[in-house]
């Protein structure tokens, strides 16, 4: 994947080495939708998430260094996310990008509760941000298998696409059709936003001037990664079945083939996941 010419933002929010922050009071509304988040982005079971918090939800948060990282991992993120966002601007009137990428270790606090590693990225509507620990790079290739810079850009993509939900209401959308099953509001809502991250590809050349760019191995990475967080793939591996009833992000074929509608027609309006007759 060609990258390192890209431009970036700065948009960043750089918290690596800062630890997490306290967090008071009771449980609340805020670590309720993080347990959520955490349960749909990567099946972690929700008293997981809501154990970090210590009982509290109002969650101090860190000031973390604005601004374009100056290590190589970092500035990965910048440009890909910057590029991201050029593809947005272009395709959605007036989109506005998130408020910031957040690198962070192991855990911070967020605008949801107190987010951790162990959920994967995520985004947070109630603050705008896309929450990243690096070290997801390494389960992303050791655990799931999906390796390369393409996978790890898909991966941002996908999060940013949660993003575009929330500001043209498809998120609130989903919520009112319900959180699990095969045909649920949750699947709808991953689905669409894999196919969002396909839209990105085919464009990301075009608005950079072939600074960034993927090529058909690349497109071929970013569906290993696709699949490689599929509902099916995830339940087999950590329980040995599948059960459709629970599925919140769709299987690794549906991901795949969502996924690569985006990329081959680069129209967000073919993304249309919840107008789908077949997902």
């Amino acid at each position: 994947m060609r990258w390192s010419g890209g431009r970036g933002s700065g948009n960043i929010e750089d918290r690596r080495g800062l630890g997490p922050a306290g967090a008071v009071g009771g449980l609340g509304a805020g670590g309720l939708i993080l347990a959520l988040i955490g349960y749909f982005v990567f099946g972690v079971d929700p008293s997981t998430t809501t154990s970090v918090l210590g009982g509290g939800a109002q969650v101090q948060q860190q000031e973390g260094v604005r601004g374009g990282p100056a290590d190589e991992a970092g500035r990965f993120v910048d440009v890909v996310a910057t590029n991201v966002d050029d593809v947005w601007k272009a395709q959605l009137e007036g989109y506005r990008p998130a408020d910031a990428i957040v690198l962070y270790d192991r855990a911070t606090g967020t605008g949801c509760g107190m987010g951790q590693s162990a959920m994967g990225p995520f985004y947070c509507p109630a603050d705008r941000k896309v929450y990243l620990d690096l070290t997801f790079w390494q389960e992303l290739e050791g655990k799931f298998g999906a390796s390369g810079e393409a996978a790890r850009a898909y991966v941002i993509a996908h999060e940013i696409g949660h993003h575009v939900q929330n500001l043209t209401g498809a998120s609130d959308r989903a919520q009112r059709m319900g959180a699990r099953g095969a045909e649920s509001g949750s699947v709808r809502l991953e689905l669409q936003a894999d196919c969002y991250a396909g839209v990105w590809a085919a464009h990301a050349a075009a608005v950079s001037n072939g600074q960034v760019a993927l090529d058909p191995r690349d497109i071929e990475d970013g569906l290993r990664a696709a699949a490689a967080v599929g509902d099916d793939a995830l339940q087999r591996q950590a329980q040995g079945r599948v059960m459709p009833d629970a599925f919140t992000h769709g299987s690794s074929e549906q991901r795949m083939r969502w996924f690569r509608r985006g990329a081959e027609t680069g129209d967000p309006a073919a993304c249309d996941t919840f107008a789908a007759r077949t997902l």
